[in-house]
């Protein structure tokens, strides 16, 4: 099965570059979006090519904020939206399929925003979502993708000493949210496999950030551990544009 994950910062706007091509050249079997800044009916109608799939949206209550999506080239058995709480369940930032013999949540966390305005709010959100986590953990096994918005470690970011504690993304609050999840058991396949690969899935837009590959890793695939051998390949997908953001793929028997 190879799942695709990626943020694409507004699927309206995504769909009139190489989208199509760049997706269906990749044979994947789900493929999964962040910060589509859509409501669930223009999601729909930005993607016509895509609708022999199943597709399933989320959608926030601001109108072109925050949305997440999945296309699926099979029929889950069930779909379920957000975490039910209702203080995060406002905009749009979660599905989860159940696809019989594990869990897909496709998330796109909340960034503590400018000046770390939201870091409280962030905090707490990694504190539900890891209890929602450790929920469908007990029932099967979970893989989780999307936009974490935390490099965890140094490697992952161009400028980490600038950035500690400075910039939403790479503060200590965000960093523990991270350590917290991997000490309960999800791993986070891509530097499990590259202990030592500096790679980066998101570029500023700004002083040509990507061509100078001055980059963050905010991307992931967590899958819980009893998942770990069935993996055949993780790639971070850095020569497709679009975004700010780049795709990241997880191929893996299951």
């Amino acid at each position: 099965m190879k799942l695709i994950s990626w943020n694409v910062n507004g699927i309206r706007a995504i769909v009139k570059k190489e989208f199509q091509k760049d997706m269906e050249a990749l044979d994947w079997d789900v493929l999964c979006l962040q910060e589509t800044k859509a409501q669930v009916d223009q999601t729909v109608e930005a993607i016509p090519f895509f609708h022999k799939y199943e597709v399933i949206a989320n959608h926030a209550v601001k109108k072109g904020y925050s949305g997440t999506a999945i296309i699926s080239k099979q029929q889950p058995e069930s779909i379920s939206h957000d975490m039910g709480i209702e203080e995060h369940d406002l905009e749009g930032r979660l599905i989860c399929v159940d696809y019989g013999t594990f869990y897909l949540i496709n998330v796109y966390v909340p960034n503590s925003g400018s000046g770390l305005k939201r870091l409280p709010y962030r905090k707490g959100w990694d504190a539900d979502f890891l209890k929602y986590l450790k929920a469908k953990n007990k029932k099967k096994p979970v893989i989780v993708c999307g936009d974490l918005n935390v490099s965890h470690q140094p490697i992952d970011l161009k400028n980490d000493k600038a950035n500690y504690n400075k910039t939403s993304g790479y503060t200590q609050v965000e960093i523990d949210g991270m350590t917290n999840f991997l000490a309960a058991g999800f791993v986070d396949i891509f530097r499990h496999r590259n202990p030592e690969v500096e790679a980066y899935t998101y570029w500023s837009m700004r002083m040509n950030a990507r061509e100078r590959n001055v980059g963050w890793r905010l991307d992931y695939f967590l899958i819980s551990e009893s998942l770990v051998d069935k993996v055949n390949d993780i790639k971070i997908l850095s020569d497709i544009y679009g975004s700010d953001h780049c795709p990241v793929l997880l191929d893996i028997s299951i």
